[in-house]
């Protein structure tokens, strides 16, 4: 892969273009983190009570829906938050990855994972009881999650 900076100074907006023979998932993550770059980031506001709190994501454990809302938790509380999970998805920095129908994980903050063929596995959080429960639909998602993240400081 090469990367090249033009510089044209008619142009008024820059443009980055992503010039390849295919679409495949190494390409589909640069366009992804390029966005996430891009695009203002949307400020996610806690609650808890009637108190506002102003807490940064990569604190946050996971998310996940209940019969009030959307929770989200941190090792040792849990706020209310007024996205709905898809909404979520669309602001939450890459290492959140959706690990049910219900929850979205920090992959940053996983420990564990105790893999069940037949069901859901159990994730676990470092330095808390709290666990959450990953489906075999989007098993596969999490681990490359993590792999990646591995092989990033290797």
């Amino acid at each position: 892969m090469k990367i090249r900076i033009e510089v044209d100074t008619k142009t008024n907006e820059t443009e980055v273009i992503i010039r390849c023979s295919e679409v495949n998932n190494k390409i589909l993550k640069l366009e992804s983190r390029l966005s996430q770059l891009i695009t203002p980031k949307t400020q996610i506001i806690f609650y808890k009570n009637e108190q506002e709190y102003y807490i940064s994501p990569s604190d946050i454990l996971f998310f996940e829906t209940n019969t009030n809302g959307v929770t989200a938790h941190t090792v040792n509380e849990i706020y209310d938050v007024k996205f709905k999970l898809y909404e979520l998805e669309k602001i939450l920095p890459d290492a959140f990855v959706r690990v049910s129908k219900s929850t979205i994980a920090n992959s940053n903050k996983v420990y564990s994972i105790l893999r069940n063929i037949t069901s859901a596995s159990r994730v676990e959080f470092l330095n808390t009881h709290k666990k959450i429960y990953v489906s075999r639909k989007y098993y596969k998602e999490l681990r490359a999650k993590l792999l990646e993240k591995r092989n990033r400081y290797e």
